[in-house]
C-alpha cells in the first residue's frame, strides 16, 4: 500500500532537499513569505504555466495572450478600490513583536468572524476574550495585545529622480493582482485585434501582497505568480458562459491527474462588491490538513470597466456589429496561483511505498507532462564505453525532451533519485546495448522494464509522455 500523508514540515523539507523550493535569503536568516524555486522547481513551475497557457490559448480561438507591466499608473489602484479597501485587520503583540491577523487570532479561540468585518466588530470579539483572560499571544503567551487596526496589503514603491522619490506624488504600487493590467489594455486589444464577443485575455505574471502573516509554506506568499484569464461576454450570455468555464476548469484538473474526490466547489455566500457569482475550486491538501482554494471562478459584471472608464475618461464600450449597439461587456474570471498549483500537484503525487527487500521509496507520481525531467539516461557502469554511449543517447534525446544524465552512485540509488523528482522513465545503457543496439527503459510508477531499440527510443518516449 502506498502512503500519501504529508505534513507541511515534511513537504517543505522534501521541496528543499530535492531542489524544488528554497527559503529565500536563507543565509541571512530568511525573508518571511518569500521563496526561491530551485532547478526542479523552476522546471515544474514552467511546465505548470505552459499547461495552463496551452489550455487557455493554444487550444482555443477566442483567448488572447498578454504580458502586462508590474508597475501601473497609481490611479489604477484607486479606481479598482485597492487603495481604500485592500487591507487586513492586524493585531500586534507588544511583548514579542509578532503580528497576527485578527480574524485568524479569533479562529484560534473558535470565534468565526469574516476578515472584512468592521473593526468595531472584530475589536468587540477581541475584548470579550480579553475580559475572560483568554486572549493570549500564540507565540509568547503574553496578554499584551493591541486592538485590531487596518493593515494595507498593497506594496508601495516609487518612481522619479533620486531627489523626489520620497514624495507621495511619486508613490506607485507593485501590482496586487494581474487582472488590472488586462482591464487597462482591454481597449488596445479591442482596437488592434478586433475580437468578437465573447473573447478572453490570459496572462501569467507576478503579483505582490504585504501579508501580515505569510504562512503555510509556499501556499501563501508575499510575492507570487498568478495565472489569470478575463473573459468578456454579452451581459445576457454570462450564465451560460460561467457554467461552461466551470465545467472546463474542473475537467482541467482531472485531466492532469487530480482525483475527482480530492477537489470540490466552494460557493462564496458573501460576495465582493463587484461580483454577481463566485465559486472556488478547492483541493484537499494532505499537507495542509484539508481543502484549500486553488482557483477562483468569478462573475465580475462590468464593474471593472466602469471604474476604469470613470477614472481615466477613456471610452470602454464595445461596439457590437451583430446588434449595432455599444455596451460594456461583463467579465468572467478564472484565476489561480502558480505556486499553489505546484504544491497541489506535489501534494497529490508524493507517495511513499514499500519495495522488494523490505525497503521503501519516495516517488513523485506526477502527470508525465508536468514532470521536470522526462527521462534520465543512466550508464550501468562508468567503464567499457557505457558512459560514452549513454552521453550519445542523452544528446540525441535532449533536442526534443528534457533529459538528465546521471552516472554517480549505484544504479538503485540513481533510480531512487529520479523517482523522487518525478522522472517518468529511466533509460539504462548496459553491456548488452553494444550487442543488440537496445536499452532498458524503466517506468517510474510500475518499475516495470522494457527493452527498446535505440533508433525507436525517441518515438517510444514521446508516445508514452504525450499521448
Amino acid at each position: 500500500m502506498s502512503e500519501r500523508k504529508l505534513t507541511i514540515e515534511k513537504l517543505a523539507a522534501f521541496c528543499k532537499t530535492r531542489g524544488f523550493i528554497y527559503p529565500s535569503s536563507e543565509i541571512y536568516g530568511g525573508l518571511g513569505g518569500i521563496y526561491d524555486y530551485g532547478h526542479y522547481g523552476y522546471l515544474l513551475k514552467e511546465n505548470v504555466k505552459n499547461a495552463w497557457m496551452k489550455s487557455m490559448i493554444q487550444m482555443r480561438d477566442d483567448v488572447y495572450a498578454l504580458d502586462s507591466a508590474i508597475f501601473m499608473h497609481p490611479q489604477t489602484w484607486v479606481a479598482s478600490g485597492h487603495v481604500d479597501s485592500f487591507d487586513d485587520p492586524q493585531v500586534d503583540c507588544r511583548s514579542c513583536k509578532n503580528r497576527f491577523r485578527a480574524d485568524h487570532l479569533l479562529e484560534e479561540f473558535g470565534v468565526e468572524i469574516d476578515d472584512k468585518a468592521p473593526l468595531v466588530q472584530l475589536n468587540e470579539a477581541l475584548d470579550a476574550l480579553r475580559n475572560e483572560k483568554k486572549l493570549l499571544c500564540p507565540i509568547c503567551k503574553s496578554s499584551d495585545l493591541t486592538e485590531a487596526r487596518k493593515f494595507s496589503l498593497m506594496v508601495k514603491s516609487n518612481m522619479g529622480s533620486p531627489v523626489d522619490t520620497l514624495s507621495e506624488e511619486n508613490v506607485v504600487y507593485l501590482r496586487a493582482e494581474t487582472c488590472q493590467g488586462i482591464y487597462l489594455e482591454y481597449k488596445n486589444i479591442v482596437d488592434s485585434l478586433h475580437p468578437k464577443l465573447p473573447f478572453g485575455v490570459a496572462q501569467i505574471g507576478k503579483a505582490f501582497r504585504n501579508e501580515i502573516v505569510a504562512r503555510q509554506f509556499a501556499f501563501r506568499t508575499r510575492e507570487f505568480e498568478q495565472m489569470e484569464m478575463e473573459y468578456f461576454v454579452r451581459p445576457e450570455e454570462m450564465d451560460v458562459s460561467y457554467k461552461s468555464w466551470q465545467d472546463l476548469r474542473w475537467q482541467y484538473y482531472l485531466d492532469y491527474g487530480i482525483p475527482e474526490e480530492a477537489i470540490r466547489w466552494h460557493k462564496h455566500e458573501k460576495l465582493a462588491h463587484y461580483a454577481t457569482e463566485a465559486y472556488d475550486i478547492e483541493y484537499n491538501f494532505s499537507s495542509l490538513n484539508g481543502f484549500k482554494e486553488v482557483e477562483g471562478i468569478h462573475a465580475r459584471g462590468n464593474w471593472d470597466l466602469t471604474q476604469h472608464s470613470k477614472f481615466s475618461g477613456a471610452k470602454m464600450e464595445f461596439f457590437d456589429q451583430q446588434t449595432n449597439t455599444k455596451f460594456l461587456p461583463h467579465i468572467m474570471e478564472c484565476c489561480s496561483g502558480v505556486g499553489r498549483a505546484m504544491l497541489m500537484f506535489i501534494d497529490n503525487a508524493y507517495t511513499e511505498e514499500p519495495v522488494e527487500g523490505g525497503e521503501s521509496r519516495i516517488v513523485l507520481k506526477i502527470d508525465k507532462r508536468l514532470a521536470p525531467v522526462k527521462a534520465a539516461i543512466l550508464p550501468l557502469m562508468k567503464k567499457d564505453g557505457m558512459s560514452e554511449k549513454a552521453k550519445e543517447i542523452h544528446n540525441m534525446l535532449r533536442k526534443d525532451l528534457f533529459t538528465e544524465y546521471d552516472e554517480a552512485g549505484s544504479l538503485g540509488k540513481r533510480y531512487r533519485r529520479q523517482d523522487e523528482i518525478g522522472t517518468p522513465y529511466c533509460v539504462t545503457i548496459d553491456y548488452e546495448t553494444f550487442d543488440d543496439n537496445a536499452v532498458t527503459v524503466r517506468d517510474r510508477d510500475t518499475m516495470l522494464q522494457e527493452r527498446i531499440k535505440i533508433d525507436e527510443l525517441k518515438n517510444y518516449l514521446s508516445q508514452k509522455l504525450y499521448v
